[in-house]
Protein backbone atom coordinates (compact mmCIF):
# COMPACT_ATOMS: atom_id res chain seq x y z
CA UNK A 1 0.00 0.00 0.00
CA UNK A 2 1.28 3.60 -0.72
CA UNK A 3 0.12 7.15 -0.50
CA UNK A 4 -0.83 8.54 -3.32
CA UNK A 5 -0.32 12.54 -4.69
CA UNK A 6 -3.56 14.34 -4.74
CA UNK A 7 -3.79 16.70 -7.24
CA UNK A 8 -5.05 20.13 -6.70
CA UNK A 9 -7.32 22.63 -8.76
CA UNK A 10 -6.73 23.98 -11.14
CA UNK A 11 -5.12 20.86 -12.82
CA UNK A 12 -6.53 20.20 -16.19
CA UNK A 13 -7.33 16.72 -15.18
CA UNK A 14 -9.93 17.33 -12.69
CA UNK A 15 -11.55 18.61 -16.07
CA UNK A 16 -11.69 15.85 -17.43
CA UNK A 17 -13.97 12.78 -18.20
CA UNK A 18 -12.84 9.48 -17.07
CA UNK A 19 -13.22 6.22 -19.23
CA UNK A 20 -14.66 2.83 -17.89
CA UNK A 21 -12.51 0.54 -16.52
CA UNK A 22 -12.80 -2.79 -19.06
CA UNK A 23 -11.71 -5.87 -16.38
CA UNK A 24 -11.08 -5.67 -12.77
CA UNK A 25 -7.52 -6.63 -12.33
CA UNK A 26 -4.32 -6.55 -10.08
CA UNK A 27 -3.13 -3.25 -11.26
CA UNK A 28 -7.14 -2.46 -10.52
CA UNK A 29 -7.03 -3.34 -7.08
CA UNK A 30 -3.86 -1.65 -6.03
CA UNK A 31 -5.15 1.50 -7.08
CA UNK A 32 -8.30 1.28 -4.69
CA UNK A 33 -6.30 0.05 -2.01
CA UNK A 34 -3.93 3.12 -2.67
CA UNK A 35 -6.75 5.35 -3.32
CA UNK A 36 -8.32 4.05 0.38
CA UNK A 37 -5.32 4.63 2.31
CA UNK A 38 -4.99 7.97 0.42
CA UNK A 39 -8.18 8.91 1.23
CA UNK A 40 -8.07 8.09 5.09
CA UNK A 41 -4.46 9.25 5.45
CA UNK A 42 -5.94 12.84 3.83
CA UNK A 43 -8.16 12.76 5.99
CA UNK A 44 -11.12 12.36 3.87
CA UNK A 45 -14.86 10.38 3.29
CA UNK A 46 -14.29 9.88 -0.13
CA UNK A 47 -11.58 10.25 -3.13
CA UNK A 48 -12.16 9.45 -7.07
CA UNK A 49 -9.46 8.01 -9.48
CA UNK A 50 -9.09 11.46 -11.33
CA UNK A 51 -7.98 13.16 -7.85
CA UNK A 52 -4.93 11.13 -7.64
CA UNK A 53 -4.25 11.56 -11.60
CA UNK A 54 -5.82 8.09 -13.10
CA UNK A 55 -8.57 9.28 -15.50
CA UNK A 56 -10.81 6.06 -14.94
CA UNK A 57 -14.00 5.44 -13.28
CA UNK A 58 -13.36 4.23 -9.91
CA UNK A 59 -14.72 6.00 -6.81
CA UNK A 60 -13.76 4.79 -3.25
CA UNK A 61 -16.01 6.19 0.15
CA UNK A 62 -15.99 5.46 3.62
CA UNK A 63 -18.07 7.63 5.58
CA UNK A 64 -17.47 5.65 8.99
CA UNK A 65 -18.98 2.33 8.28
CA UNK A 66 -16.34 1.10 6.46
CA UNK A 67 -14.48 1.41 2.87
CA UNK A 68 -16.27 1.13 -0.09
CA UNK A 69 -15.16 0.98 -3.72
CA UNK A 70 -17.27 1.40 -6.37
CA UNK A 71 -15.71 0.39 -10.21
CA UNK A 72 -17.74 1.61 -12.98
CA UNK A 73 -20.67 3.50 -10.75
CA UNK A 74 -24.18 4.41 -12.52
CA UNK A 75 -26.62 6.31 -10.88
CA UNK A 76 -29.70 3.85 -11.57
CA UNK A 77 -32.45 6.31 -9.39
CA UNK A 78 -32.29 9.77 -7.44
CA UNK A 79 -35.27 11.28 -5.49
CA UNK A 80 -35.69 13.81 -2.67
CA UNK A 81 -33.07 16.76 -2.14
CA UNK A 82 -30.97 17.74 0.73
CA UNK A 83 -28.07 20.18 0.98
CA UNK A 84 -24.67 19.40 2.65
CA UNK A 85 -22.12 22.01 3.08
CA UNK A 86 -19.19 19.77 0.56
CA UNK A 87 -15.32 20.44 0.40
CA UNK A 88 -13.22 18.74 -1.12
CA UNK A 89 -9.70 17.00 -1.09
CA UNK A 90 -8.51 18.79 -4.34
CA UNK A 91 -9.99 21.84 -3.31
CA UNK A 92 -9.15 21.99 0.01
CA UNK A 93 -9.74 25.57 1.62
CA UNK A 94 -13.08 25.72 -0.19
CA UNK A 95 -16.47 24.51 0.95
CA UNK A 96 -20.19 25.49 0.28
CA UNK A 97 -23.90 24.02 0.03
CA UNK A 98 -24.49 21.97 -2.77
CA UNK A 99 -27.97 20.23 -3.06
CA UNK A 100 -28.05 16.53 -4.51
CA UNK A 101 -30.43 14.16 -4.53
CA UNK A 102 -31.60 12.55 -0.77
CA UNK A 103 -31.43 8.32 -1.78
CA UNK A 104 -29.99 7.18 -4.71
CA UNK A 105 -29.43 3.54 -6.57
CA UNK A 106 -25.98 3.11 -8.29
CA UNK A 107 -24.48 0.21 -9.95
CA UNK A 108 -21.38 -0.75 -10.02
CA UNK A 109 -18.76 -3.26 -9.74
CA UNK A 110 -16.55 -4.10 -6.37
CA UNK A 111 -12.55 -4.27 -6.01
CA UNK A 112 -13.09 -7.85 -7.05
CA UNK A 113 -15.33 -7.01 -10.73
CA UNK A 114 -18.52 -8.77 -8.81
CA UNK A 115 -21.36 -6.83 -10.31
CA UNK A 116 -23.61 -4.93 -7.22
CA UNK A 117 -26.49 -2.46 -6.72
CA UNK A 118 -26.31 -0.27 -3.82
CA UNK A 119 -29.22 1.80 -2.37
CA UNK A 120 -27.49 4.93 -0.09
CA UNK A 121 -28.83 7.72 1.20
CA UNK A 122 -28.19 11.41 3.71
CA UNK A 123 -24.57 11.81 3.83
CA UNK A 124 -23.48 8.28 2.15
CA UNK A 125 -25.77 9.39 -0.97
CA UNK A 126 -24.21 12.49 -1.33
CA UNK A 127 -20.80 11.53 -0.96
CA UNK A 128 -21.43 8.78 -3.58
CA UNK A 129 -22.60 11.98 -6.21
CA UNK A 130 -19.68 13.98 -5.17
CA UNK A 131 -17.43 11.37 -6.45
CA UNK A 132 -19.35 10.11 -9.56
CA UNK A 133 -19.17 14.44 -10.11
CA UNK A 134 -15.47 14.01 -10.40
CA UNK A 135 -15.61 10.93 -13.15
CA UNK A 136 -17.69 13.67 -15.38
CA UNK A 137 -14.79 16.28 -14.74
CA UNK A 138 -17.02 17.76 -12.47
CA UNK A 139 -16.33 19.43 -9.51
CA UNK A 140 -18.93 21.07 -6.24
CA UNK A 141 -17.95 24.41 -6.98
CA UNK A 142 -19.71 24.03 -10.37
CA UNK A 143 -22.78 22.93 -8.84
CA UNK A 144 -22.84 25.77 -5.73
CA UNK A 145 -23.78 28.96 -6.01
CA UNK A 146 -20.57 31.31 -6.45
CA UNK A 147 -21.93 33.40 -3.76
CA UNK A 148 -22.11 30.61 -0.74
CA UNK A 149 -18.63 29.50 -1.64
CA UNK A 150 -16.55 30.17 1.34
CA UNK A 151 -12.85 30.22 1.36
CA UNK A 152 -11.66 28.50 4.63
CA UNK A 153 -8.55 30.42 6.85
CA UNK A 154 -6.05 27.62 7.50
CA UNK A 155 -7.10 27.53 10.80
CA UNK A 156 -10.98 26.43 10.33
CA UNK A 157 -9.44 23.79 7.35
CA UNK A 158 -7.26 22.12 10.14
CA UNK A 159 -10.13 22.20 12.49
CA UNK A 160 -12.31 20.80 9.86
CA UNK A 161 -9.51 17.95 9.04
CA UNK A 162 -8.90 17.11 12.72
CA UNK A 163 -12.73 16.58 13.51
CA UNK A 164 -12.67 14.21 10.15
CA UNK A 165 -9.79 12.17 11.47
CA UNK A 166 -11.55 11.58 14.62
CA UNK A 167 -14.70 11.02 13.75
CA UNK A 168 -16.35 10.47 9.97
CA UNK A 169 -18.94 13.52 9.78
CA UNK A 170 -20.49 15.56 7.18
CA UNK A 171 -17.30 18.19 8.01
CA UNK A 172 -15.31 15.43 6.37
CA UNK A 173 -13.71 16.75 3.20
CA UNK A 174 -14.82 14.18 -0.10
Amino acid sequence: MSTLEIIKYPNPLLKKKSKAVKRVDDRTKKLITDMTETMHEAPGVGLAAPQVGELLRIIVVDIGEGPLAIVNPKLKKRSGEQIFVEGCLSLPNLEAPVKRASKILVSGMDRNGKAFLLEAEALLATVIQHEMDHLDGKLFIDRADPGQIKHLSREETSKRDSTCSLEKSEECMM
